[in-house]
């Protein structure tokens, strides 16, 4: 009886046993399937590495058979199984070769302290960028450090748990899973000294990033500080300027002195900017002044008028010579502009052209703007209509009498004109001229209409000059102009010479049916 309750107790031991193997196996899969799943880098390196060694330990088998058949007879049974063996020795050594990198140390790339180089120098507003950049480049860098640490504690776990119930199954039957026991531990052998070394590397790389990281940061805070302080600066100047243009529109009334005072602030604010952003980034003044020399020398030469554009901008704006709003003339290569002063920048002159006798006779064209380097104050003549406050001019009417016509009446007639139409003008060029004595000397101040009559080739010619307005000269000559020949028409003994031939055929000489000749007549 006791034997067959030991019998039995065997035999339900060894089914046990076989059930608990079952339920290893199958827990063993579990971990295989989730190994395969997960794509594990850590255990596909090492299983690059260990079909290395297969393909190599095969190449290594291979070659003693091949040399063993090297050694028999030359038979077709032979010489075949030697093309046979070289073939696959070749096709091994190919994927040996593919292979290569796994020979020693599968896990270089993944254990490898990544370098740090380059490291920026966040020296300017422009370097911030940079330096932010880098300093996420090495966050994600020991992120990567760190997500490789996390894949291979868990590719450990899971092989751990693998060798556990393969040793429970060896327990159970010594004669099984032994080969999966040694290729196991192997395995997390070889994982744990990557793991040790890649601590390691996690441990090193993070101090030094973490320095290097603090430096950047430290450079950048620097850096937004100074841009605050420049910012600060560049308001207080600014404000300056502000105020120093409230006090000139406030003291100042002349409009055109006030904008060229606002100009000139305008310019010494952009100048007190520039020195500021400059001493602010500046870090060598030797070095600066060294390469300023030779630069400006450069300059100098190839930006010769650009220069002399912005010398000619401090002449006009210290002499006075043109200010905003005069009235100027311009030639240049034989072209002559009128127009009113709109503005005076470092660089240029611009020009509105007016309507003149300029555009009437020559140019036939107005309204244009016009453009002039400053340069031009040095060069080309320049014709300033209203400077020192003056608002007039000369202007003149001509015209021609014949030589037995009276030149006194004529005289007289033109005269009278001219006097009623600038009579108004002459009282203001009088006082513009009485405050011109204190700055210029000034010998003939007389500024009433002049009458002159002077011998032409086809009469005697009558030329009458007044003061007009400086802006709207051609009404003035115009109005003039209409009435002197309506009165000269009217006097009988005042005949008007011009190049003309015509037949007279009705007892008129043709000058206001004036009855002096009745008969043909040819007039040159």
């Amino acid at each position: 009886m006791k034997k067959i309750i030991l019998i039995l107790l065997s035999i339900f031991f060894i089914f046990a046993q076989e059930d608990r193997i079952e339920e290893i196996e199958r827990q063993i899969q579990e971990l295989d399937a989730s190994i395969q799943s997960s794509n594990n880098i850590w255990i596909r390196k090492y299983a690059n590495f260990e079909n290395y060694n297969k393909v190599y330990i095969q190449i290594q088998q291979l070659e003693k058979e091949l040399k063993k058949n090297k050694n028999q007879a030359n038979s077709p049974d032979n010489l075949f199984k030697k093309h046979q063996l070289e073939t696959q020795i070749e096709t091994l050594q190919k994927q040996l070769q593919l292979l290569n990198e796994y020979k020693d140390d599968p896990f270089k790339e993944l254990v490898q302290k990544p370098e740090i180089t380059d490291i920026p120098n966040v020296s300017n507003p422009f370097s911030i960028i940079s330096g932010i950049g880098y300093i996420k480049q090495l966050e994600n860098q020991k992120k990567n450090l760190e997500r490789n640490q996390y894949t291979l504690d868990n590719a450990l776990s899971i092989l751990n748990a693998k060798y556990k119930l393969l040793q429970e199954v060896y327990k159970i039957d010594k004669n099984a899973k032994k080969y999966q026991i040694y290729q196991t531990q192997s395995k997390i052998l070889e994982l744990q000294s990557a793991q040790d070394i890649l601590k390691t590397t996690t441990d090193i790389y993070t101090k030094e990033s973490q320095e290097i990281i603090s430096k950047i940061s430290l450079q950048i805070k620097n850096q937004l500080f100074k841009l605050i302080y420049i910012a600060i600066a560049v308001l207080i100047s600014f404000g300056i300027a502000f105020i120093f243009k409230v006090f000139t529109r406030k003291y100042i009334h002349d409009n055109e002195r006030a904008y060229m005072a606002s100009k000139i602030i305008n310019f010494f604010n952009i100048t007190v900017i520039v020195l500021i952003l400059l001493f602010a980034y500046l870090e060598n003044v030797t070095y600066l002044v060294a390469v300023l020399g030779f630069a400006s020398a450069g300059l100098a030469i190839a930006m010769k008028d650009l220069f002399m554009s912005i010398l000619g901008w401090l002449v006009i704006t210290i002499g006075g010579s043109v200010h905003v709003g005069d009235r100027i003339r311009v030639s240049k290569d034989g072209c002559i502009y009128v127009g009113d002063v709109l503005d005076i920048s470092v660089l240029r002159i611009t020009l509105y052209e007016d309507v003149t006798l300029t555009t009437f006779l020559d140019n036939r064209r107005a309204g244009r703007i016009i453009f002039i380097p400053n340069n031009y104050i040095f060069t080309t003549m320049i014709s300033n209509y209203t400077h020192g406050g003056m608002k007039t001019v000369w202007d003149g009417v001509d015209f021609t009498i014949t030589f037995d016509s009276n030149v006194s009446k004529a005289c007289e007639i033109a005269n009278e004109v001219a006097t009623k139409y600038s009579k108004g003008y002459t009282e203001t060029t009088r006082k513009q001229l009485s405050k011109m004595r204190n700055k210029y000397a000034l010998r003939n101040s007389n500024v009433e209409p002049k009458t002159f009559s002077l011998i032409d080739h086809n009469g005697i010619r009558i030329s009458v000059w007044y003061q007009t307005n400086a802006y709207a000269t051609l009404s003035l000559r115009s109005a003039i102009s209409a009435e002197i020949i309506e009165r000269i028409l009217k006097e009988q003994d005042i005949m008007i010479a011009y190049n003309t031939t015509k037949l007279i055929k009705d007892g008129t000489d043709g000058f206001g049916n004036k009855m002096v000749q009745t008969y043909p007549i040819e007039v040159d």
